[in-house]
């Protein structure tokens, strides 16, 4: 069985920086796609950053890009999201997505992933 345990949210005021990081079990993390998503409060669920299985390919949300990056050490089956320069609007539950891929690919939507961690929460005060 997959698991995804998410690590790092927490409150920050605005030009903050916070480091998110997700550690899989139960599976070969070098086969997943990784995705952070979030989920602004009354708000659906988007993608913020993802990254293929080899780490080549990644994909960002057009608010973040320049402020975010995500990165994975497949050695610790470990997928990280470094969060730069925040915004209010950055407030959010983050969560950790994998989905077995043969290819390097990063998909855009929440229903292309199969399995979730929990979340964490990320306040961002003005």
């Amino acid at each position: 069985q997959v698991q995804l345990v998410e690590s790092g949210g927490g409150l920050v005021q605005a030009g903050g920086s916070l480091r998110l990081s997700c550690v899989v079990s139960g599976g070969t993390f070098g086969q997943y796609s990784m995705a952070w998503f979030r989920q602004p409060p009354g708000k659906e669920r988007e993608l913020g950053a993802g990254i293929g299985r080899s780490g080549v390919r990644t994909r960002y949300l057009t608010s973040v890009k320049g402020r975010f990056t995500i990165s994975r050490d497949n050695a610790k089956n470990a997928v990280y999201l470094q969060m730069d320069n925040l915004r209010p609007e950055d407030t959010a539950v983050y969560y950790c997505a994998a989905d077995w891929r043969a290819i390097e690919i990063v998909p855009a939507t929440a229903a292309e992933y199969e399995y979730w961690g929990q979340g964490t929460q990320v306040t961002v005060s003005s």
